[in-house]
């Protein structure tokens, strides 16, 4: 049986999948300030999970921006491929995946095989990422689940500014305003919306579209930016793992 392993160093979590031709397991930990030594600690997380050991796997693959860090696997591969491949896996019939990470978003047109036919990606700043939303909810005192909860059925403040710093100041003033909670958070949401809007306009949005990123945990986010956006959603059940499940899958198929 070949058994490989994806790794998927994050700007902010690590994850990763031990593989045999299904999910064998699946690990994800903090970044932290040390993406070798994530890198290494969730491997030995994924391999207990499953109930192996490092000599049991037959190929590891790494990929996301600390993938240079790792020096014990296999090959390196772009997270670009690696989503667009573990969202195939996932959902087989996909043709698009958009993902929001902790520091960048990303659109990705996929081609019948899996491979990546088009891409964009916005990793200047931190507009429309996680971290965008982190230093929102963080202004407003509240979670993330408490964000979509509160933008879900509420008018939407505009925001003019999709720049962290600028929204940041603008929403201070909001508050100081007596703007409510709710409707700062359904514009901080519609924000999010504007921004895949603008990527999506340059790299066509086919059926079907897969969420992937640690975003697409919430609920209420998802059904906001599906309705603006105008499609369908395949949302995984453990979207943050969809880079790690490529890595993986790339190394079961090269194996």
């Amino acid at each position: 049986m070949v058994i490989t392993a994806g790794i998927d160093v994050g700007s902010t979590a690590t994850k990763a999948v031990i593989f045999d031709g299904t999910i064998r397991s699946m690990a994800m930990i903090p970044t932290g300030w040390n993406p070798k030594e994530a890198g290494r600690n969730v491997f030995r997380e994924a391999l207990n999970n499953a109930g192996l050991q490092e000599r049991d796997v037959d190929n590891v693959v790494g990929t996301g921006y600390g993938r240079i860090s790792l020096s014990f696997i296999d090959k390196k591969v772009t997270e670009i491929t690696c989503h667009a491949k573990g969202a195939k896996f996932l959902f087989p019939q996909t043709r698009t995946v958009i993902d929001i990470g902790g520091q960048d978003s990303k659109v990705i047109a996929v081609a019948d095989d899996g491979s990546v036919a088009d891409f964009i990606m916005n990793d200047k700043c931190a507009a429309g990422t996680g971290r965008f939303l982190q230093v929102m909810t963080g202004i407003l005192d509240i979670t993330l689940d408490e964000l979509g909860q509160m933008a879900s059925g509420n008018e939407p403040v505009s925001l003019n500014s999709m720049c962290t710093v600028f929204a940041e100041s603008e929403i201070i003033g909001f508050l100081a305003q007596g703007v409510t909670k709710a409707s700062i958070a359904s514009g901080i949401v519609q924000t999010i919306a504007k921004k895949l809007i603008s990527l999506t306009s340059r790299v066509p949005c086919l059926d079907e579209i897969t969420f992937s990123g640690g975003v697409a945990n919430n609920p209420e986010i998802c059904t906001i930016l599906s309705s603006t956006l105008g499609f369908k959603f395949n949302i995984p059940k453990n979207p943050q793992i969809v880079g790690a499940l490529g890595a993986a899958v790339m190394g079961f198929i090269q194996s």
